[in-house]
């Protein structure tokens, strides 16, 4: 017995669009965590008193950095 089917097919050259929402959601998360790093090493190498100027304590450092990449 034979089966035909009707279902439309992506073309061979383009990859599916589950695809590449995949990569870009990776890519995105890739720069947040970029930006979550820097910022957490730049906060780090300021000096206690650097940090109370902008009015930080080093306690604050990780969650200043998360807010600072991680939100929109």
């Amino acid at each position: 017995m034979t089966y035909v089917s009707e279902a439309p097919r992506a073309a061979s050259d383009q990859s599916p669009r589950w695809f590449s929402d995949l990569m870009a959601s990776f890519k995105h998360r890739q720069e947040q965590r970029r930006a979550y790093i820097e910022t957490l090493g730049q906060l780090s190498a300021m000096t206690d008193s650097e940090l109370a100027d902008i009015g930080l304590s080093r306690l604050m450092i990780r969650d200043v950095a998360m807010q600072a990449a991680y939100t929109d």
